[in-house]
């Protein structure tokens, strides 16, 4: 979700993961190989580059978590850092949450909703963040109220809720980071 640093990963998930389908069937029905194709595509899609910002610009995101997530190479950066910590779910999360309430479509968010939800906020989900350290059991009960009828601000309480421990806990490490301080060079 974190565009261009999550998105090849998650791309080439799902082609395995049809790799492995496609090759499951093919070992059970020999007979049928001829017809089956594994589509691969000739070179890996690679994320949008962004602009390295100037260290003035990056020394505005020290105080300002919205001005970080704002900036492609800002968030790109702030993703890659959460990754080595291992908890790149919320900036994930948060960076889903902007999209779904940018859909206009009532189908489209309603998809994307479902998608939000079992991706980020159910029980065991695959980058759960909706655990007891980040989303508390009211703002879950909330947001899955919320998911009855999707709306733009379906998902606005446990946004707000991911924003704030982002903003508390890991933004301060960020800039204590080599990959900050690289940035302000």
């Amino acid at each position: 979700m974190c565009k261009g640093l999550a998105a090849l990963p998650h791309t080439c998930l799902e082609r395995a993961k049809e790799i492995k389908t496609k090759l499951g069937t093919l070992l059970q029905k020999p007979d049928s190989a001829i017809d089956f194709v594994i589509p691969y595509p000739e070179k890996p899609e690679k994320p949008p580059k962004a602009q390295k910002p100037s260290p003035e610009e990056a020394l505005q995101w020290r105080d300002s978590l919205e001005k970080l997530l704002q900036n492609p190479y800002g968030l790109a950066s702030f993703c890659s850092f959460l990754r080595s910590e291992f908890s790149e779910e919320n900036a994930e999360f948060w960076v889903a949450c902007e999209d779904y309430k940018k859909t206009k479509s009532p189908v489209k968010m309603a998809e994307k909703a479902k998608k939000i939800y079992e991706e980020f906020i159910q029980t065991e989900a695959p980058k759960e963040v909706s655990g007891w350290v980040n989303i508390d059991h009211f703002t879950k009960a909330v947001t899955m109220k919320n998911l009855v009828e999707p709306s733009p601000s379906s998902f606005d309480m446990a946004q707000k809720r991911i924003f704030a421990l982002m903003e508390k806990d890991s933004l301060p490490r960020f800039v204590r980071s080599e990959f900050y301080q690289e940035l302000i060079k």
